[in-house]
């Protein structure tokens, strides 16, 4: 019974092992110092560590949103390109309606503005 687990145990420890060895030459060899550029705001629009009551500007996670909707339809084109001998007609019908509703409301947002940074 344990000869079916051990190739699994073995995989775990070495990667556990490995991991362990991983962190601590980041630790060893890391500066660990922290610059002005490692503080500055990357991803998020606003400077990190302040007053968590400030405002903050809604359009960049608007623009986010939107880069993950159009991220999910590239997503599901793949697979529908992979069977599409097998869907037919139908599939590329459905498709095309899916991507024209997408159509619609990209072209909806680029109207109404959220697209444009100021």
């Amino acid at each position: 019974m344990l000869q079916n687990y051990l190739p699994v145990l073995i995989f775990l420890g070495i990667a556990g092992g490995l991991g362990i060895v991983l962190l601590a030459l980041g630790f060893l060899f890391g500066s660990g110092g922290k610059d002005a550029e490692k503080l500055s705001p990357y991803e998020c629009g606003f400077e990190a560590f302040e007053d968590s009551r400030m405002k903050f500007d809604v359009r960049y996670y608007l623009v986010a949103i939107l880069f993950i909707i159009f991220d999910l339809e590239i997503a599901f084109l793949f697979p529908w390109a992979v069977s599409l001998d097998s869907i037919g007609g139908f599939g590329l019908l459905a498709m095309g309606l899916f991507l024209g509703v997408l159509v619609v409301g990209f072209i909806y947002e680029w109207k109404k503005g959220a697209l444009e940074w100021d």
